[in-house]
């Protein structure tokens, strides 16, 4: 597919993990992508990989708006338009109880994931009217059901929340807002902690934890003419966790000797 020829991306934290693979998925169909993060030589790296006719890295620290505004100048500056802006950055950073969170803990929270996004949007607005072009926002299942971290899932319902506004205050001209919804991903983020994804995917009905690929591929869907006629939503991308952890007990073994009409309960 080329579903991205002749459009143009910017991707934030796009170093590694989910940023990267949507910026591979979405340059792998014909797209020009903007991409940034705070590791300089890292995206350099990457778009010189792709190609720097069809890529540009830039050092962006999403926590400033004039980084933003500096990488948006240069996308348009480079490839003359932008048409899709991902949200990516945002991470859990607040680690205390909740009842201990301080009120500094809280701002950098919201700061870093939700505000962040919200920087985008603003600054982005004017070329995205300009190309009928649609932003992404990389939220989390945390921001739709309880699964802990109480700062993070906030800021995350955040995310949901300013995008169904921002979709109905712009949908009139022709500016789309979704969201994709992530269970747990294997990325480095897990890497100080082994052992524990295999744990982790025993939640999924599905049996095993999600890959970057996985959201990259929900990402250009949205982010595509696909989509065209979808705004305000949330895609959850979790293998199934949302419906419950895995409530037959089932494992991938027992499931392959059902039979179709099995009267076996399950």
């Amino acid at each position: 597919m080329r579903r991205f020829e002749g459009k143009v991306a910017l991707v934030t934290a796009a170093a590694q993990g989910i940023g990267q693979a949507v910026v591979r998925r979405i340059a792998a169909e014909g797209g020009a992508v903007v991409v940034t993060d705070l590791q300089q030589d890292a995206v350099a790296a990457l778009a010189d990989e792709l190609g720097t006719e069809h890529a540009l890295g830039v050092k962006v620290d999403v926590t400033s708006r004039a980084d933003i505004d500096a990488a948006i100048a240069a996308a348009v500056g480079r490839f003359g338009r932008l048409d899709l802006v991902v949200n990516n950055a945002g991470g859990c950073i607040v680690t205390s109880m909740p009842e201990d969170t301080s009120a500094e803990d809280w701002h950098r929270q919201l700061d870093f994931t939700l505000l962040s996004a919200a920087r985008c949007i603003q600054a982005s607005i004017p070329h995205l009217v300009a190309t009928r072009g649609n932003v992404v926002t990389i939220s989390s299942v945390n921001g739709i059901s309880a699964f802990g971290n109480v700062e993070y899932a906030a800021a995350k319902a955040g995310q949901i929340a300013m995008s169904q506004n921002y979709a109905a205050r712009y949908g009139p001209l022709g500016v789309r807002f979704n969201v994709v919804a992530p269970g747990t991903v294997r990325t480095s983020n897990w890497d100080s902690q082994p052992g524990t994804l295999e744990k982790l995917k025993s939640m999924y009905p599905l049996g095993r934890v999600g890959e970057p690929e996985d959201i990259a591929a929900a990402v250009a869907f949205l982010g595509s003419d696909d989509a065209a006629w979808i705004t305000g939503h949330t895609l959850p991308v979790e293998g199934g966790v949302l419906t419950g952890p895995n409530p037959t007990g089932l494992r991938p073994p027992d499931a392959l000797h059902l039979r179709s009409g099995d009267e076996r309960s399950v």
